[in-house]
């Protein structure tokens, strides 16, 4: 059937009423309307909407200063250790006893303090030996000046002095080694080194003897210092500067993170780079070392994070494009690098540009150097 001029398609399909009653479903209509808006609003958000840049990293908290971390107290002398002053958990003082090690031999603390006390008088009556020999000195030199005692008589004094100065400097000797000793005998009793709480006791160490050195208990302090140790891969670790800011999340604390959107992210704590290792760990891994940032809110209290407390961490970078990050991420490439703010030449090591002139000089002389066509041969033919 041919086609009338000036009708219609849809006049031309009134022919065919099933093929009229045909409609495109609501349902239909309404996805494409929605894909219609969406990819509009897609674009708009993969290249309109910033993205902040982060390099991740895991770790836990510790404390900065050494004095402040977990310590391990060991005995000084070998022996048993007969009685214990603590209980694990339990609070001491810098001084307070722990435990009381005594030697295989009773007595010996006995023994050395009456070696001590005959040494003591050993070197009394070295003394009075001594004042002794110096007095017969003087009364010897006196005669021999009158002519009443011989030169030898004189010499013999003289060798007696010497002799009872040796004598008095060998008993000080074995005074100072009995000393010694006996003090060495005396810190049996182990003192906490700081204040803080027991946190482990090597119970065993009672049944068995210790050695000098062996570990007897651990003390933790109350109050520390806290930082966070991240290890971050190597790839970004080159990216970190001190004092970037760092977004944390401590364990068991319940938070909502969107790394590229720090201001959206609920339950995160704000940190700063410290530090960062110069070289890695056995696991190829590098450690960051992050502080509080100063005017932001506070870690959580030490009775919610304590030391050890595993923590993850996002160190912030540059800000990017959504779509740029997606690029990035597809391709596994490493985050963006900073601008480096151009000042122009280091002083010393720039090399001297060429002018107009000189430039027209080089090419219209002899030949032309790699750097771009100072003609020194030119310049000797000059010459």
């Amino acid at each position: 059937m041919a086609m009338i001029p000036g009708t219609s398609v849809r006049h031309d399909l009134s022919a065919f009423p099933t093929l009229a009653g045909l409609k495109v479903p609501r349902t239909t209509r309404t996805l494409g309307r929605m894909i219609a808006v969406a990819i509009p609003l897609l674009l708009i958000l993969l290249f309109a909407v910033k993205w902040v840049q982060t390099a991740p990293g895991r770790g836990e908290v510790i404390a900065l200063n050494p004095e402040d971390r977990v310590q391990q107290v060991t005995a000084l002398v070998p022996g048993r250790v007969e009685r214990w002053f603590v209980v694990d958990g339990q609070q001491v003082k810098k001084g307070d006893p722990i435990a009381r090690i005594i030697d295989n031999d009773p007595d010996l603390l006995a023994s050395l303090a009456a070696e001590r006390a005959q040494v003591v008088a050993q070197i009394a009556a070295a003394e009075q030996a001594l004042a002794t020999a110096r007095l017969d000195v003087t009364r010897t030199s006196q005669l021999y000046a009158d002519g009443l005692a011989a030169r030898r008589d004189y010499e013999n004094t003289q060798i007696k002095v010497a002799e009872m100065e040796a004598k008095l400097a060998e008993a000080r000797a074995k005074l100072n080694k009995a000393n010694i000793g006996l003090n060495r005998q005396s810190a049996q009793l182990v003192r906490a080194p700081r204040d803080g709480r027991i946190q482990q006791l090597n119970t065993a160490a009672g049944a068995t003897l210790v050695s000098a050195g062996d570990w007897l208990a651990t003390i933790a302090p109350e109050r520390q210092q806290r930082v966070v140790e991240l290890l971050v891969d190597g790839r970004d670790v080159a990216l970190v500067r001190r004092g970037q800011p760092v977004r944390l999340n401590f364990e068991g604390w319940p938070a909502i993170q969107f790394s590229g959107w720090p201001s959206v992210a609920q339950g995160m704590f704000d940190g700063r780079v410290l530090a960062i290792d110069p070289s890695a760990q056995n696991t190829g891994l590098f450690r960051v070392l992050v502080e509080p940032m100063p005017g932001k809110p506070a870690w959580p209290d030490d009775n919610y994070v304590r030391l050890g407390s595993k923590v993850r961490g996002w160190i912030q970078m540059e800000t990017v494009t959504i779509a740029y990050e997606l690029w990035r991420q597809l391709n596994d490439f490493p985050l963006e690098f900073p601008v480096p703010v151009d000042t122009g030449p280091r002083k010393g090591t720039a090399l001297k540009a060429l002018t107009d002139k000189e430039a027209t000089k080089g090419k219209s002389g002899g030949k032309s150097d790699s750097y771009g066509g100072a003609d020194y041969g030119g310049g000797e033919e000059e010459k």
